[in-house]
C-alpha cells in the first residue's frame, strides 16, 4: 500500500514538498495508516487527537495514541472537548457536534504549530457513505460529488483507499488501533447507511463502492465546472456599488444587474444565487433558491433570507443584491499623527502627516485632503456617522445634514455605517470621498496642513 500512496501524492500533487502537516488522529485504523503512511513518505507530521468526553476509555486511547507516536517520533498534541454539552448548546446532532468539535481544534492547533495543511483520514468508504446520506437527504451535485479531496488547507490523501485496505495495512504492521462503538450503533445514519444500506447494495453489484466513487468524481468535475460558469456569469453582471469607497463593503455586500442574471438558464441563474449568498458565508436551501427565481421572474420587489438569518437576497427592477443583515457595531479611534491608522477588521487606512501647505486646490469629494493645522480643533479622530451630524460642504454656503450628503453619493447603507467620519474637538470635517468641511479646509492663506489620504489597505 506505501508504494500505491506514494504514487497518488505524487499523481494529485496535494501536498507540496516541504510542507508541514497536522494529521487528524483520532487512533481508529484510518487515522493511524494515514499517519504512518505520511511519516514513511518523509513527510513532517504533527498528530492532533481530540478527546470528546464522551466515553470513559477515551482517557486510555488517548495515552495508547501519544505512545504510539512517541514510537514513531512524530510530535503529538492533544485536546479535549465536551462534546455531549456542545450538542446540547447549539442544538445539533453529536456527529455534527463532534466534526464541529474536531475542525475546531484542528484549526487552532494548525496555527499554533505552524502546519500549512491539516490531513483527514477520509477513505473511499466514507465518501461512498457520505454520497448515499446526502442522496437520501435529497442533495444537489455539490452533495453528490461527495467529500473533497481539499477544501481550503484541509487535504484527505487517503480518498483513493477502502476502509479495509487501511485495516490490513495496520494489521500487518502490527499496530494498536481502536474501533469507536459510535461505528455500530445504530442510532447513527452513517452506521446504518454502513451496516444495512451498502451490503444490500453489493449484493446488487459487488463493486458498488467503486461505482459509487466513480458517480462522485464525475459529479464533482461537472459540479465545478458549472460553478465556474456561474461565477463568470456574476462577474458578468455585477453593478458597481459606492464608487471610490466600493472596498468598504466588499466583504458584505453585491449587486447584480437583474436583467442579465434573469436571462441564464435556470440552473445557472439558482446556482449563480447560491455561489453570491455563500460568499458572504451563508447557504440556500432549495425551497429558498426556488422562491428567488420565482419572485426575479414574476415580482417586481421581493426578498429571502438565506439560512440562518445573517443575508438576505433582494431584488427590485433593475438589481439583485445581496447583503449581510449583521450592523455595524459604532466605533471612535484616534488618528495616528504622524503615521497610518488601519483597521483590519474594515479593511481600510489612514496616512496622515503633517507637511507645508501645497499648491492643490480643495476637492470636495476627494480621497485625499489637507487641513489647516491653525484651524484643526485639538487632535483629530474617526467615529461612526451619528445623528444630528451636519457638515458645510467646501465651495457652498450654509450646512448640510450629513446623512443627506452621503445618500446623495449613492453610498448604500452598509457602506454609511462603516465610512470614518473625521472629525476634530468641534465636529465633523471629512467624510471621505464625499464631502470636505470648509472649516478647516486649507485656503490660500494656509501656510502649515495637515495631509489624510484614505484608502484600502492593500491599496
Amino acid at each position: 500500500m506505501l508504494d500505491r500512496f506514494l504514487r497518488h501524492l505524487e499523481q494529485i500533487s496535494l501536498i507540496p514538498a516541504g510542507a508541514r502537516v497536522l494529521v487528524g488522529y483520532s487512533g481508529g485504523a484510518d487515522s493511524t495508516c494515514l499517519l504512518h503512511l505520511l511519516k514513511e513518505a518523509g513527510i513532517e507530521v504533527v498528530a492532533a487527537h481530540l478527546h470528546h468526553g464522551q466515553r470513559p476509555e477515551a482517557d486510555q486511547e488517548l495515552r495508547l495514541c501519544e505512545a504510539f507516536c512517541q514510537e514513531l517520533g512524530v510530535e503529538f498534541v492533544s485536546g479535549r472537548a465536551d462534546v455531549p454539552r456542545m450538542a446540547q448548546d447549539l442544538k445539533m446532532g453529536l456527529e455534527e457536534a463532534g466534526r464541529h468539535a474536531r475542525y475546531g481544534f484542528f484549526t487552532q492547533a494548525s496555527g499554533r504549530l505552524e502546519c500549512s495543511l491539516i490531513a483527514t483520514a477520509h477513505t473511499r468508504s466514507d465518501l461512498v457513505e457520505t454520497v448515499l446520506l446526502n442522496l437520501a437527504r435529497g442533495s444537489g451535485m455539490s452533495g453528490l460529488a461527495g467529500i473533497p479531496q481539499q477544501r481550503g488547507n484541509i487535504v484527505r490523501p487517503l480518498l483513493a483507499f477502502s476502509r479495509t485496505q487501511t485495516r490490513d495495512y495496520c494489521d500487518e504492521h502490527g499496530f494498536w488501533y481502536h474501533d469507536d462503538p459510535a461505528n455500530t450503533d445504530m442510532t447513527f445514519a452513517r452506521a446504518r447507511i454502513r451496516h444495512r444500506v451498502l451490503p444490500d447494495l453489493h449484493a446488487i453489484n459487488e463493486s458498488a463502492d467503486a461505482g459509487i466513487a466513480r458517480l462522485a468524481e464525475i459529479v464533482d468535475e461537472e459540479d465545478r465546472f458549472l460553478n465556474g460558469m456561474a461565477a463568470a456569469a456574476l462577474e458578468q453582471s455585477e453593478l458597481p456599488l459606492n464608487g471610490e469607497l466600493k472596498f468598504l463593503t466588499l466583504d458584505i455586500e453585491a449587486s447584480f444587474d437583474r436583467l442579465k442574471l434573469a436571462h441564464l438558464p435556470p440552473v445557472l441563474f439558482k446556482r449563480s444565487i447560491r455561489l453570491a449568498t455563500e460568499a458572504l458565508g451563508a447557504s440556500l436551501d432549495f425551497p429558498q433558491t426556488l422562491a428567488i427565481q420565482r419572485g426575479v421572474a414574476t415580482d417586481e420587489k421581493g426578498s429571502v433570507t438565506a439560512e440562518g438569518g445573517t443575508v438576505v437576497v433582494e431584488w427590485d427592477a433593475d438589481s439583485i443584491g445581496v447583503r449581510t443583515l449583521l450592523p455595524t457595531t459604532p466605533f471612535r479611534y484616534t488618528i495616528t499623527l504622524p503615521g497610518e491608522t488601519i483597521s483590519d477588521e474594515f479593511g481600510w487606512q489612514f496616512v496622515a502627516f503633517e507637511d507645508p501647505a501645497s499648491n492643490e486646490k480643495p476637492v470636495r469629494a476627494a480621497m485625499a485632503v489637507e487641513f489647516d493645522r491653525e484651524k484643526v480643533k485639538g487632535g483629530l479622530f474617526f467615529r461612526t456617522m451619528t445623528a444630528g451630524d451636519t457638515m458645510q460642504p467646501f465651495g457652498f454656503d450654509g450646512h448640510r445634514k450629513l446623512s443627506d450628503l452621503l445618500s446623495e453619493a449613492k453610498l448604500s447603507s452598509a457602506a454609511r455605517s462603516r465610512l470614518p467620519i473625521v472629525c476634530d474637538l468641534v465636529g465633523p470635517l471629512w467624510a471621505p470621498g464625499v464631502c470636505l468641511d470648509a472649516r478647516a479646509a486649507k485656503n490660500d492663506g494656509s501656510s502649515r496642513v495637515v495631509f489624510l489620504r484614505f484608502g484600502p489597505l492593500n491599496g
